[in-house]
């Protein structure tokens, strides 16, 4: 499901609402017990230090993070550099790549696409489907969210 809509129109600070981030709210949210949600963040400044060492903290599969990291074209020399020394579009890689290696029910992305190539695009939205998770995000990018979504609320 996507969330689409001009900027300010309120998409993220929804997302932030159901996931419990945002309690500016008035209603009340129910969720299922024992829920698992991955999350992906529209910021990527928190990545810093070794990639090995986030990947352990996210407490998923190295092997599997690293493969999905390799679809989207992730050199294996990005493997040992700094993530401080990563453009933006690799620490939206990153993130892309940890979610999808979470056991999770659903997927709450928040702008995957920011800083991302058109190339890198295919290839996650290859993954996508061939994952096919239960997905809700914010993109900005129609043919994305017109290629991936089955429900759009607009904005």
């Amino acid at each position: 499901m996507a969330i689409y809509g001009g900027n300010g129109s309120g998409k993220s600070t929804l997302i932030k609402i159901l996931l419990g981030i945002n309690h500016e709210y008035t209603g009340e949210i129910k969720l299922a017990g024992n829920l698992k949600i991955s999350y992906i963040p529209q910021d990527t400044s928190n990545l810093t230090g070794s990639l090995n060492e986030y990947i352990h903290k996210q407490d998923v599969d190295e092997t599997l993070c690293k493969t999905i990291l390799r679809k989207l074209d992730f050199s294996r020399e990005l493997f040992e550099m700094d993530m401080k020394n990563y453009s933006d579009g690799q620490k939206k890689k990153v993130l892309i790549a940890v979610s999808f290696s979470k056991p999770a029910h659903i997927f709450v992305w928040d702008e995957p696409l920011n800083y991302i190539d058109v190339i890198s695009r295919i290839q996650i939205e290859e993954i996508i489907k061939e994952a096919k998770p239960t997905l809700i995000f914010v993109e900005h990018d129609k043919r994305f969210v017109e290629d991936i979504a089955n429900k759009i609320i607009q904005f």
